[in-house]
């Protein structure tokens, strides 16, 4: 699990990046890479972005356990 939570944060770097640079300069860093936001490369990244975004919303209660920030109802 410890690999699948580095490349997720990883992945959600990138986006949060890129979207900053998008609503700071409107400068799509992906699609500068990869050759516009067409571009298959391109879309594979957004997709995986926003997969890496789900993922992580899913595995809050996880997150929380491991983190120790779980409310224990003993």
């Amino acid at each position: 699990m410890k690999v699948i939570d580095v490349i997720v944060a990883v992945l959600l770097i990138v986006g949060g990046l890129n979207w900053g640079l998008v609503g700071l300069f409107q400068f799509d860093l992906v699609a500068g890479i990869f050759g516009g936001q067409g571009a298959l490369l391109s879309r594979i990244v957004y997709i995986l972005v926003g997969v890496s975004a789900v993922f992580q919303a899913l595995q809050w209660k996880a997150i929380q356990r491991r983190w120790g920030l779980a409310e224990s109802h003993s």
